[in-house]
């Protein structure tokens, strides 16, 4: 009867590890499709996002990034991913620019990151070119 138990917890245990693990791996991906709008400005041109698209061909670090004391920080495995708005639309980057982009907005941001790097890859693959991915419809199209 000690047998059966000791065996029972042991093979409950593997299980249950193995449960904790499976879901560990996984993590949260974030929703498969974002609709970003931009609150900040006086008209607003949703974007859409097929971020499940872009996970599948990029990896995490080539958009994410983080801000500590003010800067800008890559993006390590693990670090917690907030939304854009949340240092894009504010006094949290006020004023600061790049380029001629202002980055305190989200069309900043995405004009700056997504449009830059639809406009590389567009000039890198003629097939990607032909499908028009460097055009504004791409992200924001007719409703």
């Amino acid at each position: 009867m000690l047998k059966k138990f000791v065996v029972c917890s042991v093979v409950s245990l593997f299980v249950m590890g193995g449960a904790v693990i499976s879901s560990m791996a996984t993590g949260d991906t974030g929703p498969a499709d974002i609709k970003i709008v931009d609150s900040t400005s006086a008209k607003p041109k949703p974007a859409q996002f097929p971020h499940k698209v872009h996970q599948d061909k990029f990896k995490c670090g080539e958009c994410h990034h983080g801000m500590a004391d003010g800067k800008q920080v890559a993006y390590t495995e693990g670090m917690k991913i907030e939304k854009c708005e949340k240092c894009h639309t504010g006094a949290t980057l006020a004023g600061k620019m790049k380029d001629k982009l202002k980055l305190d907005t989200l069309k900043g941001a995405g004009h700056g990151n997504c449009l830059e790097c639809h406009k590389e890859m567009a000039k890198k693959d003629p097939a990607l070119k032909e499908k028009k991915i460097d055009k504004c419809a791409t992200c924001h199209p007719k409703a």
